[in-house]
């Protein structure tokens, strides 16, 4: 139910941390790729790995903040595998951070841009080639964050993160009817370089570990286990949901 031979995906984030390793996946599971972020050598390397095991991907690099961007990536998709099924918007970031009286504009604006906004310009993109491939999934990287607990320090991230969840759910209603599913995975804790800036010290880091029922952070591998699930056959009657990948971080007390 995982396989996903003659399928075609784009990865946006994939230079590293869970755009990378979700990428490695589908590649394995039978997918041809697009994958971008903003790091060409990074992605050179990783189709380089792809191609190396069996594999078939392309890449291009660019901000997904632009649309243009967005646009090409499906346009890559058609030309270079005939159309598009599935889409892993994972590209994000956590922004400026610290107490809101000091947040700047541009930090506000920049972190909606690369988190809210470019979901949306990718699904608008996105939705036209999977209405002609006959159906499609579309997954959104967000979090807990702003969604079951609120943390200090991180109102436009909160902000731009949960609004993906409104997202998903307006999509998935919109598109049910032609074959499209939409879903957001909500993530805790995850090793990747983002989640180890968050968390940037010995101590930061048990700390982190500790607000999770299960005690630690989950792994990139762990996560793209999920992002396979959302992408495959195997979740066929699943959408519009917030789907909790967290290690138990939105249900603990102790």
């Amino acid at each position: 139910m995982t396989n996903l031979k003659d399928k075609i995906a784009i990865v946006t984030g994939a230079s590293s941390g869970i755009g990378y390793e979700t990428a490695l996946l589908f590649a394995k599971k039978g997918a041809k790729l697009i994958v971008s972020a903003r790091r060409q050598e990074q992605l050179d390397e990783l189709v380089e790995k792809i191609k190396n095991a069996g594999g078939t991907a392309v890449a291009i690099a660019g901000d997904i903040k632009d649309q243009a961007t967005a646009q090409q990536l499906v346009e890559a998709a058609v030309s270079n595998f005939g159309g598009l099924h599935i889409a892993f918007n994972n590209a994000g970031t956590m922004g400026e951070m610290g107490p809101t009286p000091d947040i700047s504009s541009a930090g506000w604006d920049n972190t909606i841009a690369t988190n809210l906004s470019s979901a949306f310009y990718s699904a608008k993109h996105q939705i036209p080639a999977m209405l002609e491939s006959g159906s499609g999934s579309i997954i959104f990287t967000s979090t807990f964050v702003g969604y079951t607990a609120g943390m200090p320090g991180t109102i436009a991230y909160s902000a731009a993160k949960s609004g993906l969840v409104g997202l998903t759910q307006s999509l998935a209603v919109e598109y049910g009817s032609h074959g499209i599913r939409v879903n957001a995975l909500m993530l805790g804790g995850v090793n990747t370089p983002m989640g180890r800036a968050f968390a940037d010290t010995p101590e930061a880091m048990e700390f982190v570990k500790g607000l999770h029922a299960m005690k630690r952070i989950s792994e990139p591998e762990e996560i793209a286990q999920s992002a396979l699930y959302l992408a495959s056959d195997a979740s066929s009657f699943t959408t519009g949901t917030a789907m909790l990948v967290d290690g138990g971080v939105s249900i603990n007390r102790t």
